[in-house]
């Protein structure tokens, strides 16, 4: 089995101080300082000490599949172009639905792809906000499968399967921990595939009593990403209301994204750099490159690096387009 390498997510930089109101602050100037400490200067005039030690930490050995199957998944925000983007979208404002929206909301992939644009990051990284936000709340009513004593005869597998399920996705870990067993004995996790490994694992460890205590104590993050995996292997059997319903809120929790949220740095320890990284329109965009040995290296070095490091980016948004656009094709042909 191919390796996929998943980064797992770490929480948004929250900043408390209001920057001007509509724009994103952007990092103005960057430089590292003493024990491991790097100083961010905003437009706002806003400047923050960050523990490097605290940053995530990823080398040019970055594994990326050439055989399509493998997602690179950094932890970082949303561009201001994106979240533009996404307020010049019309939401969803009544229950009608034109010929476009049911060919668009056939699935969960292509129903968000059609709304938001980009590609699986741009999937995963906004699911996994609007549930963190709880925009969108796993127990919706419109997720909730309706009582009836109707079966179908001949009995199909999907109900034989989905039978004991109150919502249209596993809503206990029992249910959800039984369906992903099943769905791997028959090497069928595709709906799972590209999911950062962490979350997954987070899902297969938690019992449902730690879950309750997870939401109990309000650990969104930890409860978000169980939640994300129990959706994604409902997603074959949600229907077209709710696919709609999980696109909408999805397009609702990106427009109330918060606009003081830093870029995310992260730090390449094989080439000695903290990057700052968005999530735009078309991948990973890098805001700012600086090195902690920048003072003692000369600039020719210093400059194949930032050249190696744009073309790691690189390769990593067209790894990431070709999985999102092979996985789009296999949903499309089995909506055909």
């Amino acid at each position: 089995m191919k390796r996929t390498i998943l980064l797992s997510i770490i929480g948004l930089l929250a900043i408390t101080s209001r920057a001007q109101q509509g724009l994103q602050p952007t990092i103005t100037a960057m430089r590292w300082g003493a024990d491991y400490k790097l100083h961010v200067k905003l437009a706002n005039d806003s400047d923050y000490v960050m523990d490097v030690r605290g940053l995530y930490h990823t080398g040019k050995n970055l594994f990326i599949d050439s055989t399509d199957n493998s997602t690179t998944y950094y932890p970082v925000t949303l561009d201001q172009e994106f979240i533009d983007y996404i307020k010049s979208k019309r939401l969803y404002e009544d229950e009608k639905v034109d010929s476009t929206s049911k060919t668009n909301n056939k699935t969960l992939w292509s129903a968000l792809h059609a709304n938001i644009g980009g590609g699986y990051i741009h999937f995963i990284n906004c699911l996994i906000y609007s549930l963190e936000s709880q925009n969108l709340r796993m127990n919706d009513p419109i997720l909730r499968r309706p009582v009836t004593k109707w079966k179908p005869k001949p009995m199909t597998k999907s109900y034989k399967r989905t039978r004991k399920w109150t919502y249209y996705y596993p809503n206990t870990q029992q249910l959800a921990h039984k369906e992903y067993k099943l769905r791997k004995r028959e090497n069928d996790l595709n709906d799972l595939h590209g999911v950062p490994q962490p979350f997954i694992d987070l899902f297969l460890s938690t019992s449902q009593r730690e879950y309750e205590r997870l939401v109990a104590a309000r650990r969104v993050r930890e409860v978000a990403q169980i939640d994300l995996v129990r959706l994604l292997l409902g997603a074959k059997y949600l229907g077209e209301d709710q696919i709609r319903h999980i696109s909408s809120r999805v397009l609702i929790a990106i427009q109330k994204y918060n606009v003081n949220t830093m870029p995310s740095v992260i730090i390449f320890d094989d080439y000695n750099a903290a990057v700052a990284l968005s999530l735009g329109m078309y991948g990973y965009k890098i805001e700012k490159i600086v090195y902690s040995d920048g003072e003692v290296v000369s600039g020719a070095e210093l400059d194949g690096r930032t050249e190696l490091i744009e073309a790691l980016i690189k390769r990593v948004n067209e790894a990431n387009e070709r999985v999102f656009r092979k996985k789009l094709r296999i949903y499309y042909q089995k909506t055909k």
